[in-house]
């Protein structure tokens, strides 16, 4: 079996790994490493938690030599905020014992203090799309001399409307320059993408896109609806010493709230929550307090399902079955991190079976179901979005949203509500003004005193 020693790093480098305790590499930082050595074009695909970010770190790291420039020569492209701030923590304990200079820079936070930071130096940037187009764009942040591009989670990137402004980016980079892209999971958006910037990618893949990992263990429930998924939660989650520290995904900002609320009314001080309109800090805040165990469930959107590494995560539950099955992988990908044991419980409404259904194919395997404890009770209290919608036939004598003012429609303050008298407009202006008669008669006032 290999060791980090073998890939002949740096005396830096291999400090470092051993402070962070890294002893053997995992798989595909095993594939990646010589490809990506010789500077070529990489397209790496393993299962989420097998240590992606520090394969193309490695390598990148052992080559980077010292340099005096102000401007940045490798660029590091993640989705979210919360992925910056672990890249970068994961690179500065990488480069301990370097010169090497990193910053991460992303949304939600004062851009002139960033500006800041940038003028200083750095040689290694870590971004997302959307702060880094402003940044290049204010001119502050020059992308002329970078060497690698990076681009982590493509696919979550593509998803949530990045497209554009990725291509944006592309065109402000250097035409030569090694392009690497790690994911856990391969679309036809991604693999377009591939085809258009990258130059003969070498692929690199230790396992198939969507193939789950063996230390996770899979169950599901088949659950009627909001408040029966909620019983069955508060149930499972009572056994402290079982579920230790749970992460819990739902659909959208709303669920989460809601699902927030509920849980608290029984755990108290033992719940977090986090979603893309709580502050940057409140989203730091929450991630550190789940990390450290002062909360033992985490309640969070899919803006949490992407590359975090949060260490010995008991369960993940999906409390909604996800419309993409991509979005599951990298929901349960959560647990079972570092080769440890994980297990991943998912509940489907009736009008969730199908996403249920892409999502085993995806794997290829079926999800064994368990039954419904009996001492869960069944609620048939619905909320708002389970309830039928009762759509009224065509009435034309009621009032529809059309017959609304706009956005733009307010009452007229008490001066412009003028009415129009008629009459001669010169003459209300003349006396209103006290307009000579003479119509300019620049000799007027002088005949006057004559």
């Amino acid at each position: 079996m290999l060791s980090f020693e073998d890939f002949k790093l740096t005396t830096p480098l291999i400090n470092a790994l051993k402070d962070l305790g890294y002893v053997k590499p995992t798989a595909i930082q095993i594939a990646a490493f010589n490809v990506l050595c010789a500077g070529k074009d990489v397209v790496g695909i393993a299962q989420t938690g097998t240590g992606k970010t520090l394969a193309y770190s490695l390598p990148i790291i052992r080559n980077l030599k010292y340099s005096s420039d102000e401007t940045p020569r490798v660029l590091i492209m993640v989705p979210t905020r919360e992925l910056v701030v672990q890249v970068v923590n994961s690179l500065e304990a990488l480069n301990l014992y370097t010169n090497n200079r990193v910053l991460g820079v992303y949304g939600g936070t004062n851009i002139n203090t960033q500006k800041n930071q940038i003028s200083k130096g750095i040689d290694i940037l870590v971004a997302t799309p959307g702060r880094l187009y402003d940044l290049a764009l204010s001119r502050v942040l020059k992308l002329k001399n970078i060497q690698k591009l990076v681009i982590d989670e493509v696919d979550v990137m593509l998803d949530l409307g990045f497209r554009h402004q990725l291509i944006n980016i592309f065109d402000l980079l250097p035409s030569r320059r090694q392009n690497i892209m790690f994911s856990a999971t391969m679309t036809s958006d991604v693999d377009a993408l591939i085809t258009d910037f990258f130059i003969n990618p070498e692929r690199i893949s230790v396992a198939l896109s969507g193939t789950p990992l063996k230390n996770i263990m899979q169950f599901r429930y088949e659950v009627p609806n909001y408040y029966t998924k909620l019983n069955l939660v508060r149930l499972l989650t009572s056994d402290l010493e079982v579920y230790y520290r749970v992460l819990i995904f739902v659909s959208n900002k709303r669920m989460a709230d809601r699902l927030f609320l509920s849980l608290s009314e029984c755990f108290q001080d033992e719940c977090c929550v986090i979603h893309s309109n709580k502050t940057q800090n409140y989203r730091l805040r929450s991630i550190e307090q789940f990390r450290s165990g002062v909360n033992r469930i985490l309640v969070a959107t899919d803006v949490m399902a992407r590359g975090l590494d949060i260490d010995d995560v008991s369960h993940v539950i999906n409390f909604d079955t996800p419309e993409y099955p991509e979005n599951y992988m990298h929901r349960i990908g959560r647990t079972g991190r570092a080769k440890r044991k994980g297990i991943s419980l998912l509940f489907s409404k009736e009008n969730e079976m199908d996403y249920k259904n892409a999502i085993e194919e995806l794997m290829k395997i079926k999800i064994d179901k368990l039954e419904i404890p009996n001492e869960v009770e069944i609620s048939k209290e619905l909320i708002e979005e389970e309830r039928t919608q009762i759509k009224e036939h065509y009435n034309p004598h009621k009032k529809t949203d059309l017959d609304k003012p706009g956005p733009a429609f307010h009452e007229k303050s008490e001066k412009n509500q003028k009415e129009n008298l008629g009459g001669s407009y010169k003459r209300i202006i003349a006396k209103k003004y006290k307009k000579p008669k003479t119509r300019g008669d620049k000799n007027y006032n002088r005949r006057k005193k004559k």
